[in-house]
């Protein structure tokens, strides 16, 4: 009798749960976890944090007996267009990868900037001649820049994230699939996994559904159209062995601020029960690739 895949190990991004890093820490230990995914602590970015505020804020996560398996950065996001200044993202790199080394992770999450108004062809030179410097960087601190399949010129397209990719040509490059970012973005999330799986790094976990006003609507894992179980079962299927971090957007939405949108706060008991579900997931889909 074969002997069962250990299943991923499961994480959540912190201020999904609350604001504060107590209740962050408070969240995920109830859980039974020992894994947080850093993005905010008092609405404020892990980079732009005070360095008195990141290092209370590091002995205070080392205390918990938990660890930090990925930092979210605003490098190419949905605030940074491409026809912005790379030196912001330059220098919030450098501050990652000091921070990175006294929390114990390598993971730091990115995207391939917005367009700005740029045409495609200037578009995709521009962020393959980005995301390659910051590779080279990344790659000299260490560290491993996890691409997200949201915004930016390849965060919608498994084509075009495996050609940035080949052009990188860096371990320092990888993939962090977010499986509800098929929804609000509109393409299948499984079609464009499968073609990614092999760079996948890290995982978000997040179902959604598309409400009356055409708007993405979150809903627990399982009970949307994001196709959640069928993208767990591909990684399964693949020897999937990083973390699975829950996103769960239910209460708190960040990219909503740059809209000038009040984008909502964490909440504890549905980050709890969240979790809950997804384990129930979790280890449904790996008892069953175990039987195949």
């Amino acid at each position: 009798m074969s002997s069962a895949p250990e299943p991923p190990r499961l994480a959540g991004i912190g201020d999904e749960a609350a604001p504060g890093l107590s209740n962050q820490l408070t969240a995920v230990r109830e859980l039974g976890w020992d894994l947080l995914e850093l993005r905010t602590v008092d609405r404020v970015p892990l980079a732009e944090m005070p360095e008195a505020d990141f290092e209370s804020a590091a002995e205070r996560i080392r205390a918990a007996g938990v660890e930090v398996v990925a930092v979210a950065a605003k490098i190419g996001d949905w605030s940074r267009p491409v026809t912005g200044d790379f030196a912001l993202d330059t220098a919030e790199l450098d501050v990652l990868a000091r921070r990175c080394a006294v929390l114990g992770t390598r993971t730091v999450r990115i995207m391939s900037y917005p367009s700005g108004g740029t045409n495609e062809p200037e578009w995709r030179r521009e962020v393959r001649t980005r995301i390659r410097e910051l590779a080279r960087r990344a790659e000299d601190a260490g560290l491993v820049l996890a691409h997200e399949n949201c915004a930016g010129w390849a965060g919608e397209d498994a084509d075009r994230a495996l050609d940035l990719i080949a052009h990188v040509d860096s371990p320092a490059l990888r993939v962090l699939f977010d499986i509800g970012n098929g929804v609000a973005h509109g393409y299948d999330a499984a079609t464009m996994l499968r073609p990614l799986v092999e760079y996948v790094t890290h995982v978000h976990v997040k179902d959604a559904t598309i409400a009356h006003d055409g708007d993405p609507a979150y809903v627990a894992p399982g009970e949307g159209e994001a196709g959640v179980e069928e993208c767990l079962g591909i990684l399964a299927e693949h020897g999937y062995r990083g973390a699975l971090s829950i996103e769960p957007h239910l209460h708190l939405r960040p990219h909503l601020r740059a809209e000038g949108v009040d984008p909502g706060r964490g909440d504890e008991v549905a980050f709890i029960e969240y979790g809950r579900t997804l384990e129930q997931s979790v280890d449904r889909i790996w008892r069953t690739e175990v039987i195949r």
